[in-house]
Formats: C-alpha cells, sequence, structure tokens
C-alpha cells in the first residue's frame, strides 16, 4: 500500500464456515445475529476500501470533496477495523461448531469466544483471515504517517501488507479446498459456493495488488502504483459481493449448507 494516498489490503470478504452452530435457545438466536453481522461488516469494510482505492485513482474527485491524503488513509484504516471486527465474529462462529466444547448441566453448550483448533479447516482459515486484519490494521495505521522513505515504508506499510495479504490467500484457499472436498468444484447453483469463489477471487486480487505495492530504492511510483490500486478496488468489489451474498444466509444456514 504505498500510494499517492495511503491503502491498505481489505482481505477478505466472507470465509464461511461448513457446519452448523451446535447452539440453542437464546444462543441460536445469536448465532443467526452473528451471520447477520458479519456479512454487514465485510460489506461496509469493502465498500471503504473500494472508495479509498477510487479515491486514489481518481485525486480529481478527493480534491473536490476535500479529501488530503491523511484523510483518504483513514478511510482505509476505518474499513480495516470492520474487517477485524467480521473476521473476529467468524472465528468466533468456527470456535462453536462440532467437535465443540462440553455441554454444561443445564444441556447448553457454554459460548468458546476463542479456542486453539488447528487441526480444523474451518478454524483454521478463519484464525488466518483474523490474524490478516490484523496485520491490515498495522498497515492501514502506519500509512497514516507522512514523509516516509522508501525504507520505512516498505517495513512499515509493505511488509505487513504483503504478510496479511498471504494469510488471506491462504484462508481462501481453505475455504474453497473445503467446499470442493465435500461438495465438488463446481456448484453455481449454490449461494454458498459463490460466496467462497468470490472470496478466493477477492484474495488472488489483493495478493497481486500487495506485491505490486513494493516499493524500491529508486521508485518513482506511476504505472505500477495505479495497476496496484485497481487490484485493490477489484478486491474490495469481490469482498463486498460475498458479505452482501452472505446476508441471505442468516436464517441458520452457513457454508455448504445453502
Amino acid at each position: 500500500m504505498h500510494r499517492a494516498a495511503p491503502w491498505t489490503r481489505a482481505k477478505p470478504a466472507a470465509f464461511t464456515t461448513s457446519r452448523p452452530l451446535p447452539l440453542h435457545g437464546r444462543h441460536w438466536h445469536f448465532r443467526r445475529t452473528l451471520n447477520w453481522w458479519v456479512g454487514i461488516l465485510f460489506a461496509l469494510g469493502s465498500t471503504l476500501f473500494a472508495l479509498g482505492g477510487i479515491l486514489v485513482l481518481a485525486p480529481e474527485l478527493a480534491r473536490k470533496w476535500s479529501l488530503d491524503t491523511a484523510s483518504i488513509g483513514l478511510v482505509f484504516f476505518v474499513g480495516s477495523i470492520f474487517f477485524s471486527a467480521a473476521a473476529y465474529l467468524q472465528l468466533l462462529q468456527a470456535a462453536n461448531t462440532p467437535p465443540g466444547t462440553r455441554i454444561d448441566e443445564t444441556g447448553v453448550k457454554p459460548l468458546a469466544w476463542f479456542s486453539w483448533r488447528p487441526y480444523d479447516p474451518d478454524w483454521l482459515g478463519c484464525a488466518l483471515q483474523f490474524a490478516g486484519t490484523l496485520l491490515f490494521n498495522i498497515n492501514t495505521f502506519d500509512s497514516l504517517f507522512a514523509q516516509l522513505d522508501w525504507l520505512q515504508q516498505d517495513l512499515m506499510i509493505w511488509t505487513p501488507d504483503m504478510v496479511g495479504s498471504s494469510l488471506f490467500l491462504g484462508s481462501g484457499y481453505i475455504a474453497f479446498a473445503e467446499y470442493w472436498r465435500q461438495s465438488g468444484p463446481w456448484q453455481p447453483g449454490r449461494r454458498s459456493w459463490w460466496i467462497v469463489v468470490i472470496n478466493l477471487l477477492g484474495c488472488l486480487a489483493f495478493m497481486v495488488a500487495a506485491g505490486l505495492s513494493f516499493v524500491p530504492f529508486d521508485s518513482g511510483g506511476g504505472v505500477n502504483m495505479a495497476i496496484s490500486t485497481g487490484f485493490l478496488v477489484a478486491g474490495a468489489l469481490a469482498f463486498l459481493a460475498g458479505g452482501l451474498l452472505l446476508l441471505p444466509g442468516t436464517g441458520g444456514m452457513t457454508g455448504t449448507q445453502k
């Protein structure tokens, strides 16, 4: 994210778990609400990232709205916060899917706020995605600082962007591979298939954008910046579509069940 205006990666769109949460009563209602919030937060974060990228590509529009470089950078930073919130909620979902935690004496499964289940592909994908969003928080915050030289940009902005993008791509690949294993690679009649595929395409777009945003010693910006920002906007729009597609699934179904 080395742009005329600061920007970062917005990853991910919605990583969906492939199993229903075994919650009951108030927890079942909580889960339905959680799904809705995941879709809304991803959509908001994606919209801000797409808007920031458009403002970078169209500086005359930014000037018309009286937005300077710092203001555009703030758009990306706020968007990254929405992504982190959505990614944590999906990690919370994955932490409460089978095999679950113990059942208490009331017969209700206690809600696990955090867990460690690297053997579970659903949890692993969500954990990689959440870790990536935290790096994007760092990346977008660092990009708010003015007067960074090329080395500072690469260490403070590009490095967390590249690592975070790699984590997002890993999460997108795990989601697609799990869907392929359970339902096959071609299921265009299912909304969940579109969510997983669009998410993976968004991850690939962000990965390309991160690679192109590297600032070499003698860089003058230019073509690579524009192309990189274009891939950023494309990825953000893909994640926006994924977030919106997730909204109809709030009736209690996730992943391959839809």
